[in-house]
């Protein structure tokens, strides 16, 4: 029993000890909290002085904001005016230039702008009799130029009267151009067994000029078969290279086939037409001067809406509206939906007719039979009975086509009919597609001869990538956009723009050369090359839902500093919400690219503008403004506060036209809120 009392003793002891660690650690643990408490309270305390002093310091910048914002408002509001009123004026005196200038050119077209001399230059020209090739192309290139100005008017016109007139004008035009088309086509085939191919038995001929291919064969040996076979009718279309100012192609292919041997084998005995011989030979040789050497005359085709209102005018049309049904996928029938897709390269009009009677010889007279009914179309598909009773199926019809060397397909073309009936374009009823990239050709079958466009979406471009303004002296700028698919460059310079692009297929005909905003926008779009928007574009690609009034207000302010100023994309743009933009800006005086180090993040708003205090790299978004900067009511004097005076100077030498160049091509592109 001792023992054991012995060893409680010792448990006893060793508990004591346990006790005596366990206050210790107890009161170093109380310690250490009261250390940390001690600390939370100094840094909140800190954190407490440091929101007041930047509550202060915001009330003292906001306060100094609103004592100068009046005056920085007004200071750009008269340069706004200012810029305004001299564009203005300068665009009224062009205007009132190019009507003198008009006048002087005595061209015979009339003043587009004169309803009643544009009708009786249309009843007049309707009714003019001319069908030799070359006088009757030359007119259509005259009505061509009219055209173009009918579309500028109509873009212009403020008046729904007045534009509903344009509009009537330019349908009615354009479908008459489309007339004296077919006029001369018939011409030609009227004298297809002159120009017979020695080794094919056949005719083949192709007419040209800076806005109108025509190819033509005809089935001179009378063989039906020639139009059917296992694989169907094929036509291989070469697009000639088009003219250096050749926006927009129209092409027409018409092939025919000989008439019944009934209708030739007609005598003197029915109603005929003869010349002399010697005038037949005259107009042959007028046809190949045109074929080698085609005289090429200014200007383009028109754009491809009026030439589609031109085939609705065919039908009776009723209504040029621009409201265009959207392509179902989900239905057989696949109308096009013209805000999403636009149409390259010109309209493709594939025909099939019946050949004319050919003249042949009587001694020294040329005789031919007289059919006032203009070129009639062959039906196909159809069913013939040939021989004993048998019946031709008729299979697709194969084309291919090279693509025109004056557009730039981004993606893989499309390639719509146009359905007569119904007057709409479709993608339905097109099979086969096969597109050699490397060689530029598209092949495909369809049921009927009838016209077809190549397409490609309207937005593939977007969204951008990237985008930079930058300044390359004063009243000089370029302005580049990294597009999906491309990338292109625009050289500003006074009013004046210029493409540059890496692309060099497709664009040869558009890089290197001046023009006007509008004028670019407009050659740029029909060569395939789109980076302007427009009421619809949010539609159909995404945005970041920018305040508009806050947008606009940026670009007319990088206008006015953009000859001393760098603007360029900003990943926190996407970040910043729907009422703010942010965008990098740095002074650069010299005509190259900017350092990666010299741009700085400015956030705009409705009310102020500041400079931010986090950079491009930077792993989240902050409001926070730089140290030391101030607020501004203004994006302008926001920037002021960080550039020289001899940046600051060159702003103030801005001429208007490249502030109203800069500030249109801004607006039509709108970088701040699709990229």
């Amino acid at each position: 029993m001792p023992p054991k009392k012995g060893k409680s003793s010792k448990k006893g002891k060793l508990s004591k000890t346990q006790k005596l660690k366990q206050q210790q650690e107890e009161e170093e643990r109380k310690l250490q909290e009261e250390e940390e408490a001690r600390l939370q309270a100094e840094k909140e305390e800190q954190e407490r002085q440091e929101r007041e002093r930047k509550e202060k310091e915001l009330e003292e910048l906001e306060l100094k904001d609103r004592e100068r914002r009046d005056d920085e408002l007004n200071e750009l509001r008269h340069l706004l005016e200012e810029n305004h009123a001299a564009v203005t004026k300068w665009k009224a005196d062009a205007v009132e230039k190019a009507k003198w200038e008009r006048y002087m050119r005595c061209d015979g077209t009339p003043d587009p702008t004169v309803q009643k001399d544009i009708n009786t230059y249309i009843t007049l020209w309707k009714d003019d009799p001319e069908v030799n090739i070359t006088p009757v192309l030359q007119q259509c290139n005259l009505a061509i130029r009219l055209v173009e100005e009918l579309e500028q008017l109509l873009r212009e016109a403020a008046d729904p009267q007045e534009a509903q007139i344009y509009q009537e004008a330019l349908v009615n035009l354009q479908e008459l151009i489309h007339f004296k088309h077919q006029l001369i086509t018939e011409e030609i085939l009227k004298k297809a067994s002159a120009d017979i191919d020695t080794e094919t038995g056949n005719m083949q001929t192709v007419v040209k000029d800076d806005n109108i291919t025509l190819c033509l064969w005809a089935n001179l040996k009378k063989n039906p078969r020639s139009l059917t076979g296992a694989d169907g009718i094929v036509a291989d279309i070469d697009v000639p290279e088009q003219g250096e100012t050749k926006e927009d192609g129209d092409v027409k292919e018409d092939g025919d086939v000989k008439e019944d041997d009934e209708v030739q084998q007609q005598r003197v005995d029915e109603e005929v037409h003869s010349i002399q011989g010697s005038e037949g030979r005259q107009s042959a040789a007028s046809l190949q001067s045109r074929k080698s050497s085609p005289q090429l005359t200014e200007g383009r085709a028109s754009q491809i809406q009026t030439q589609m209102e031109a085939l609705n005018a065919e039908g009776d049309l009723t209504s040029p509206s621009v409201q265009l049904p959207v392509m179902d996928q989900g239905e057989h029938v696949q109308v096009v939906d013209l805000m999403q897709y636009t149409p390259l390269g010109g309209i493709f009009y594939y025909d099939v007719f019946y050949l004319p009677p050919q003249a042949y010889q009587v001694s020294s007279w040329e005789i031919r039979q007289v059919l006032n009914t203009g070129l009639q179309v062959f039906p196909y598909p159809t069913e013939s009975n040939v021989g004993d009773d048998t019946t031709l199926s008729c299979p697709p019809i194969g084309v291919s086509v090279r693509l025109p060397d004056s557009v730039v397909f981004l993606e893989t073309p499309q390639v719509a009919r146009w359905d007569a009936a119904d007057k709409q374009w479709r993608m339905d009823g097109i099979t086969d597609v096969s597109y050699e990239e490397e060689e530029a050709r598209i092949s495909f079958k369809m049921g009927h001869f009838q016209a077809f466009v190549l397409m490609q979406k309207t937005y593939a471009n977007f969204p951008f990538q990237n985008w930079e303004l930058r300044p390359m002296g004063q009243d000089s700028a370029v302005f580049t956009v990294k597009g999906a698919l491309i990338s292109v460059s625009i050289m500003i310079q006074g009013e004046q723009c210029m493409l540059q692009s890496e692309q060099e297929k497709g664009l040869s005909h558009l890089t290197g050369k001046w023009m006007s905003v509008s004028a670019l926008q407009k050659t740029m779009v029909n060569a395939g090359i789109n980076i302007f928007v427009n009421e619809y574009t949010d539609k159909y690609i995404r945005t970041y839902n920018k305040d508009p009034l806050t947008e606009h207000a940026a670009y007319e302010q990088m206008a006015l500093f953009a000859s001393a100023c760098a603007f360029s994309w900003s990943k926190w743009n996407a970040k910043s919400g729907a009422e703010h933009l942010v965008m990098q800006v740095c002074e650069h005086l010299c005509p190259t690219t900017v350092p990666k180090d010299s741009w700085s993040l400015y956030l705009l708003g409705a009310q102020r503008s500041q400079k931010l205090q986090i950079t491009e790299k930077s792993e989240t978004f902050s409001p926070d403004h730089y140290p030391d900067s101030e607020f501004h009511s203004t994006f302008i004097h926001m920037l002021q506060d960080n550039m020289s005076p001899d940046g600051i100077a060159r702003t103030r030498k801005s001429n208007y036209l490249f502030v109203d160049t800069v500030q249109s091509l801004l607006c039509a592109t709108r970088p701040l809120m699709y990229s």
